[in-house]
């Protein structure tokens, strides 16, 4: 009878982890088909630099300084992958250029890395703002977010505080309802911070294990947004000190160096501990989530390449730029 149970389990287990697979199989196509333009822009020009040299030299490294930069990978990442390449080839003694490429995708990689700290909010009771301007897919993330937790046995309860764009209340809504989980929300205009407060008594009262907060993105306000945020702050350390915080920002991949502008712009207002890439399906600009976490020393958290709950993923350095470098099918 034991050895039964022991095979169902297995068997169970052996389920799950296919599942799994098949998921991460299934976004790992769905991003290397996301990253084509990007691939198309940025690998073409990698790939006949490895070819075309015959020898590692100062215009060597120059020529893949500027493909970089070109990728939207950012001047600061561009300079710290070069000289963390140099080191390689120094230390490997390496003498032919087609011999660096997985040196180069390497120092990529390695530039990249989250660490598993990243996720300590699904660890414990906790309370994760979104920030971000209207148009990035803000309110999207945060449905699927609240999707993704709820899929992993957590109770969430979502607060609707961009009471600004009167669409957005109404969005997430469906998004609750999709996700399967609670939603607490104001009239449009109602004090963001107000409904802030009753979604943390709803959240304590059903014993919710995270608190998703959907929050206005008025950057050309900044002035606004800050008090806006400072507000709702001071009302999550006196009414619930006792939950982990996460503020993660919500850019746009297609707008390339914009979204590093914006991820800067918006640090100065919140303290932002991590980033959500979205629409990196059919961008050129897929190098800029190199050069965020580079530049900015925030990491992104979670990357989107399309508009169901599975196409919202926690960002895997190591898979996303594999699916960079992913060889053209012909």
């Amino acid at each position: 009878m034991e050895k039964e149970l022991d095979r169902n389990e297995q068997q169970e287990k052996e389920v799950i982890t296919e599942e799994s697979t098949e998921k991460k199989q299934g976004f790992f196509s769905r991003l290397v088909a996301g990253l084509t333009k990007t691939r198309d822009n940025f690998i073409s020009g990698i790939d006949f630099i490895f070819s075309g040299f015959s020898a590692i030299d100062e215009e060597f490294y120059e020529e893949i300084e500027e493909i970089l930069i070109m990728g939207d990978i950012g001047v600061r990442a561009t300079e710290e992958i070069l000289e963390n390449l140099k080191e390689k080839v120094k230390e490997n003694r390496i003498k032919e250029p087609n011999e660096c490429k997985s040196l180069l995708i390497q120092s990529i990689k390695e530039q990249m890395e989250v660490g598993e700290t990243a996720y300590r909010f699904e660890e414990e009771t906790s309370v994760v703002l979104i920030v971000g301007v209207n148009g990035v897919g803000k309110t999207t993330s945060v449905g699927k977010l609240a999707g993704k937790l709820k899929s992993q046995g957590k109770k969430v309860v979502l607060a609707a505080a961009d009471t600004f764009r009167a669409a957005a209340g109404a969005q997430l809504e469906e998004w609750a309802h999709r996700a399967g989980v609670d939603i607490i929300g104001g009239q449009e205009g109602a004090d963001p911070a107000a409904v802030v407060y009753d979604a943390v008594a709803a959240a304590k009262a059903r014993k919710a294990d995270v608190l998703l907060c959907d929050t206005a993105g008025r950057l050309h306000n900044k002035k606004n947004l800050m008090e806006e945020l400072k507000k709702i702050n001071r009302i999550l350390e006196k009414e619930y000190p006792e939950a982990f915080r996460e503020t993660l920002v919500v850019l746009d991949g297609t707008t390339g160096q914009n979204a590093l502008a914006q991820a800067k712009q918006f640090i100065e207002v919140a303290e932002i501990t991590g980033i959500i890439l979205t629409k990196m399906d059919g961008t050129a600009k897929g190098g800029i989530a190199v050069a965020i976490q580079s530049e900015l020393g925030i990491p992104v958290k979670y990357i989107g390449v399309g508009e169901t709950i599975e196409d919202l993923q926690k960002f895997d350095s190591e898979q996303f730029v594999d699916a960079l470098f992913a060889p053209r099918e012909e």
